[in-house]
């Protein structure tokens, strides 16, 4: 285990931070509660980006872009969605800062330029986009729009930790109108199978489908759909949500269209996002005590060769064959770099490309050269084989499914094994406090025997789960009947 990473066992936060920070895929700012994020970690989110853009886009949404700022007057606008941010709202007061006559080289606040309304800083950008709808939509011919932004947002969080929380973060929100119920539901269905998809697929992280409790939906909507994944603590994570907002949002930005009978009519309406939590998600899914774990769809870079040589001549014959390899590489698609710095030892740069989750790294040695080998690593199981040179892309790039596929499955059998089902309140808190991981009860239904188990156990429902199945049962806590189990867990 490397000397630098806490380890996993010890204490699991420091671990975490170790990676974000010695991995290089962030750093501390000077903003309390915000970070830097670093040319790898923005490289991974790019990825993320350009992947879930392209399946927005296949599903017939655009991109467009709103304003930072929202009047206070408008945020206000929908009571539940102001309520449930207000405590985490930044609010602009003033446009201009002036000298301090009393302290020559300070600034001080002009109390001249105060605002005439105060902007609250886009913690979510319903209220700035349903305003806006409400000029564009006219008719069922407008309808259905559907738009996506790629943007940041602040939420004035507490207590913060990189990635998982900070105040200011970056994400995408998707807001479409529609001009039936039924419409507007499909939409928040089929997105919410779009991020598990993204999940699996490319993060190689399992996730379960479900709907939140009311008490867990998002602020202003009627049902709020979401994917949550597991942790190696056993810890969930809500990876990404799906909102059904009903017509609250029409009807408080007063947005209606005429329908094909030509009579006036509230628009239905969805918003769902995914943020740069995922790659804390994906940190804490897969990474170990030497470092990062990237799955190769993702990892900004997915192959890392190093030369092992003395002198000019045997330096030679290594390049030729690693730029006839590189070109048929990067013909098939694959992200790679060959790392000739002789600044550095090569046991240096094996430890730093395993810190950064590379998955795969191959070694040229002039020695193994002459048997037509290379050394062949792959990061997920740390074995090092010898592999013949002759087709050696092919083998490279099948390589790189095993180590995804392989990524997926250990995940998986991990969620697998900590879905536990209890019957009992004693059952509930031993496993809570030996195993974690989700935990499978009845409830009562209630936000009264809800909020207790959180208060009891700091565990909330997860989720309900989609397609659950259909028992009788009693609530662990209240003993009250219930028909069907939920997920419970410790969350992020």
């Amino acid at each position: 285990m490397s000397k630098e990473i806490t380890s996993r066992a010890d204490d699991y936060s420091q671990w975490y931070n170790d990676l974000i920070i010695k991995g290089q895929l962030a750093d501390y700012s000077a903003v309390r509660g915000c970070m830097v994020i670093k040319p790898l970690g923005y490289a991974l989110w790019e990825n993320m980006r350009d992947v879930l853009d392209k399946k927005f886009k296949d599903t017939g949404h655009v991109n467009a872009y709103f304003p930072l700022f929202v009047p206070k007057s408008l945020f206000e606008a929908e009571e539940k969605n102001a309520e449930g941010f207000a405590k985490e709202c930044a609010v602009v007061t003033h446009y201009r800062l002036k000298n301090d006559p009393n302290n020559k080289g300070k600034l001080i606040v002009d109390p001249e330029a105060k605002l005439e309304e105060e902007l609250v800083v886009r913690p979510t950008s319903e209220a700035i986009i349903w305003n806006t709808y409400k000029t564009w939509i006219q008719s069922y011919r407008d309808l259905p729009l559907l738009i996506n932004q790629w943007a940041n947002v602040v939420r004035w969080e507490m207590r913060t930790r990189l990635f998982l929380r900070t105040a200011e973060f970056l994400w995408q929100e998707g807001h479409t109108a529609h001009a039936t119920k039924e419409e507007a539901i499909t939409e928040t269905k089929q997105m919410i199978d779009v991020y598990a998809h993204f999940a699996e697929y490319y993060m190689a992280m399992p996730v379960i489908r479900g709907v939140k409790s009311a008490s867990e939906r998002f602020a202003g909507a009627e049902d709020t759909y979401t994917i949550e994944a597991l942790m190696q603590d056993g810890k969930a994570l809500q990876a990404g949500t799906s909102h059904f907002l009903g017509q609250n949002f029409a009807k408080a930005f007063d947005v209606t269209f005429v329908n094909k009978e030509n009579k006036p009519e509230h628009v239905w309406a969805t918003s769902w996002g995914v943020s740069t939590r995922l790659i804390g998600a994906l940190v804490m899914a897969h990474s170990d005590d030497d470092g990062l774990i990237l799955p190769p769809r993702l990892a900004p870079m997915q192959v890392v060769i190093v030369p092992i040589y003395k002198g000019d001549e045997q330096k030679a014959m290594i390049d030729e064959k690693v730029n006839a390899l590189m070109a048929q590489l990067r013909q098939g698609g694959i992200r790679v770099k060959y790392d000739d710095n002789d600044n550095t030892r090569p046991g240096w740069k094996f430890a730093e490309y395993e810190m950064k989750g590379v998955p795969v790294r191959i070694t040229f040695g002039a020695r193994d050269l002459e048997n037509n080998l290379v050394e062949v690593a792959r990061r997920d199981t740390k074995e090092k084989n010898s592999v013949s040179l002759d087709g050696l892309a092919e083998t490279i790039i099948t390589l790189l499914e095993d180590v995804q596929n392989n990524m997926f499955n250990k995940a998986k059998a991990y969620q697998q094994s900590h879905i536990t089902e209890v019957n009992s309140w004693e059952e509930f808190e031993k496993v809570l406090e030996e195993k974690g991981g989700f935990i499978s009860a009845h409830w009562d239904g209630t936000p009264e025997s809800e909020e207790e188990i959180k208060q009891k156990t700091k565990a909330t429902i997860r989720c309900i789960p989609i397609d659950n199945k259909q028992e009788d049962g009693v609530c662990v806590l209240s003993g009250k009947p219930s028909k069907e189990r939920v997920l419970f867990a410790r969350a992020y």
